[in-house]
């Protein structure tokens, strides 16, 4: 079911987007399978699940970090990644910087927009993510690089609302490269879900994180 799967959202994904097979909760064999389908990008939300995983399955997966990273847990974390979607603060930012630049390694990073109605979501508002960006926050960043925003959109059946959601994240990465043509590498347009994700690309993803459609429900 899982390769299935695998193939039949490959097959449907317009060409220049990404799946990210969210594989939090589920163990490593369900991951082995999709990844001997073809997937080699996978996301995590929990960094002690994260490492174990790791040294059991093949080396050359792209695991995305997608939950709320705690700061007490991020030097667990650099190196392990290859990237970390879910930057929701300042001061995780910079914190990621330091870490990156003690370990002798460059982190890459997506900026987290909370768009979403819920105010239980991480993540910065679009106008402060233009005003980091109007103020060249970023040249200050010695060991990570921005590749670009990611975020959700409300938890609703409404898919208007959804699809608005949607369009204020991609409006926001276009924003902030109209105000920074200089930017290199900046290219990520991240969201879309199981339920959500043909609206996300309709708007502008350029990489979905799909995990129920694909493996089920939780299984630990």
């Amino acid at each position: 079911m899982i390769a299935e799967e695998i193939k039949r959202i490959h097959s449907i994904l317009p060409e220049g987007v990404e799946l990210c097979a969210v594989s939090k909760f589920h163990p490593a064999a369900a991951i082995k399978e999709a990844y001997d389908a073809g997937q080699r990008i996978f996301g995590e939300s929990r960094v002690r699940e994260l490492l174990e995983k790791i040294p059991q399955l093949p080396s050359d997966i792209k695991w995305h970090f997608i939950g709320h990273l705690q700061t007490n847990k991020v030097r667990q974390i650099i190196g392990k990644t290859y990237i970390i979607e879910s930057v929701d603060s300042l001061r995780l930012l910079d914190l990621i910087d330091r870490e990156s630049e003690r370990a002798g390694v460059v982190t890459k990073v997506l900026m987290q927009l909370h768009v979403a109605r819920e105010e239980t979501k991480f993540g910065f508002y679009p106008e402060e993510l233009l005003d980091y960006f109007s103020s060249r926050g970023f040249e200050n960043l010695r060991s990570t690089h921005i590749c670009g925003v990611m975020g959700m959109a409300s938890n609703t059946d409404d898919m208007e609302r959804v699809r608005e959601d949607f369009h204020t994240i991609a409006d926001t990465f276009n924003r902030i490269l109209e105000a920074n043509p200089d930017l290199r590498g900046f290219n990520v347009v991240s969201m879309g879900m199981s339920g959500d994700w043909p609206v996300a690309v309709d708007e502008g993803a350029n990489l979905v994180r799909i995990g129920t459609a694909i493996f089920g429900e939780r299984q630990y």
